[in-house]
């Protein structure tokens, strides 16, 4: 699952971006052109993830990323949590402000790190008390600076699942992680899906996979888990490529490997931002398309708290606010889009199945 360490807040301070125009008329043009693919289903769902901020700029980010992203009517949007009583009172601060500006459904992730089974679950208290209702519960990554899981904490996320079930039953939606390229601290590959299984047994209603870009590792996992007799949805997990350096970085440490085609696809496009933001919308639809092709029905996107991203993917994807029908895009129609509009996103796109 995506954490903390890529959180922009957390490595220097930025002023609320306001994309260019060119970027969101460039997504609406590539969603009128001929795909050589079926269109979406409407039956599609998305969610969004967030999180916590600690300054108010990055809180006037998060309002604005909320307002983009909400018409888009995603299941759920999900805030992470980190160890240590001042991470998680700003988990709460952002899950009431969302609360509080939207009508968004809202899940908070819940860790077992560097606490005790009576503080996590005064935590899940917590949550039903401000009305949020689904949790997404996860092991964690132990930080250095927090002191080590007490000997009565929970040990693992299924032990924390078995908690979460057992204090607040049906009261409470559980989603848990999945990896579909291997935990990197996994045994084997069948270790890891026996720990998912543990999961699903223990009351888990989802499984939400950590980001990847090989569709096909995504597919295998997939029949994996339908082999071992998982039945729950298994949500994948999408990221918007905002900066290919940290990206790459992210990747390593959480195990989701880098296609070889993609660094030639990204090169010398750090000082073309509008570019660098065409390609990306347009790979990360692309890859969304093609799971959807294979059946894939819910994908969770990891935001950020940047919306344009994932706003113009799901754009690209036919995907547009609730109250909108297709007639009110504004724009030229497809007979009269401008020349090269459709070939540029297929030259895009088409990288993903070339790396497949």
């Amino acid at each position: 699952m995506s954490t903390d360490p890529t959180n922009p807040d957390h490595q220097h301070r930025r002023q609320p971006y306001d994309p260019p125009v060119e970027v969101g008329e460039a997504a609406e043009r590539l969603a009128r052109r001929p795909w050589p693919a079926t269109p979406l289903r409407p039956e599609l769902e998305v969610s969004f993830e967030f999180f916590p901020t600690a300054t108010p700029e990055g809180a006037a980010r998060l309002d604005h990323c909320a307002s983009e992203l909400a018409p888009l009517g995603p299941s759920f949007v999900s805030v992470t949590y980190g160890a240590g009583g001042s991470s998680q009172d700003r988990t709460i601060k952002t899950l009431t402000q969302l609360k509080s500006a939207t009508s968004l459904e809202l899940a908070g992730h819940l860790t077992t790190v560097s606490a005790s089974r009576e503080e996590t679950l005064e935590m899940v208290d917590r949550y039903l008390d401000l009305g949020v209702t689904h949790i997404v519960a996860l092991r964690g990554d132990q930080p250095a600076d927090q002191p080590p899981t007490p000997p009565d904490g929970f040990r693992t996320a299924a032990e924390l699942v078995t908690g979460i079930r057992s204090h607040a039953g049906d009261r409470v939606e559980i989603s848990v992680a999945s990896y579909p390229e291997v935990h990197p601290r996994a045994v084997s590959p069948e270790a890891d899906l026996d720990r998912l299984k543990e999961k699903i047994d223990a009351g888990a209603d989802r499984t939400i996979t950590q980001f990847f870009y090989d569709n096909d590792a995504f597919l295998r996992f997939q029949d994996r888990c339908h082999k071992a007799g998982i039945s729950v949805p298994i949500v994948a997990g999408v990221m918007p490529i905002g900066s290919f350096a940290k990206t790459s970085n992210f990747a390593a440490r959480c195990g989701a490997k880098i296609p070889s085609w993609m660094p030639e696809l990204f090169s010398g496009l750090d000082d073309a931002p509008e570019i660098h933001q065409l390609v990306a919308a347009t790979l990360a639809a692309e890859q969304c398309r093609e799971l959807a092709e294979r059946g894939v029905r819910n994908f969770h996107f990891y935001t950020m708290n940047r919306p344009e991203l994932t706003a113009a993917t799901c754009r690209i994807l036919g995907l547009r606010p609730r109250n909108q029908s297709p007639n009110q895009q504004t724009g030229a129609s497809p007979e009269h889009r401008p020349a090269g509009a459709g070939e540029a996103g297929r030259s895009a796109g088409s990288a993903l199945r070339r790396g497949a």
